[in-house]
């Protein structure tokens, strides 16, 4: 079955970052009692974890954009939507601790529209974070064959969430926030079990 999908990312993006920044003002007014420091104080692994992890469900939401128009199963189409409506909560949620602890947020790409996905292989080749795919990767996703494309875009995303795990993991192990520590978690138990399903979909 063909099933098109035109998820309208760009927009979407600005809007969260835009409507983040904007209301992140008065925060002093509400900081918890000392004995809850773990909520309010950070560390430098919190920051890394943010500033990363940004960039890198950006990069996933480019993904799923790229599947509109494409004739994929139902059932990946739904996976799609799922991971773009659990994603772009989160990289509001981070860039709202960025914007409070004073730290840049870092630059999604999602601006240049569907004729650059390339550029969103990120940080460079070689300093990309965890499971990010290169520029090269995102292209030759873009440019697949209609009959490749299910597979390979799959196959891409389950690395890019081993790689997602993978820094979640390093946030659970030294992160100091707990918000931010909570949701690592959640990225840890979320995207291991899409990378089941993915996996299943790729043996079946």
């Amino acid at each position: 079955m063909r099933t098109t999908r035109t998820v309208g990312l760009a927009a979407a993006l600005a809007l969260v970052l835009g409507g983040t920044l904007a209301a992140c003002g008065d925060d002093n007014a509400q900081n918890p009692t000392t004995s809850q420091a773990s909520s309010t104080q950070h560390n430098d692994a919190d920051i890394t974890f943010a500033t990363e992890m940004i960039p890198h469900h950006a990069q996933a939401l480019t993904m799923v954009e790229m599947m509109g128009g494409r004739p994929v199963d139902p059932a990946v189409e739904k996976l799609a939507g799922d991971i773009r409506d659990a994603q772009t909560p989160e990289i509001e949620t981070m860039t709202q601790w960025l914007t409070q602890w004073g730290e840049k947020v870092p630059q999604t790409g999602q601006d240049h529209g569907h004729n650059d996905m390339g550029g969103m292989g990120g940080m460079g080749d070689d300093q990309a974070a965890p499971g990010m795919m290169s520029d090269a990767d995102m292209k030759e996703l873009q440019q697949a064959p209609d009959a490749q494309f299910q597979d390979m875009w799959l196959e891409m995303m389950i690395k890019h969430h081993q790689g997602a795990i993978a820094m979640a993991k390093a946030e659970i192990e030294n992160g100091q926030y707990q918000p931010a520590v909570d949701l690592a978690k959640q990225i840890v138990a979320s995207q291991s079990e899409e990378i089941s399903t993915m996996q299943d979909m790729l043996s079946n």
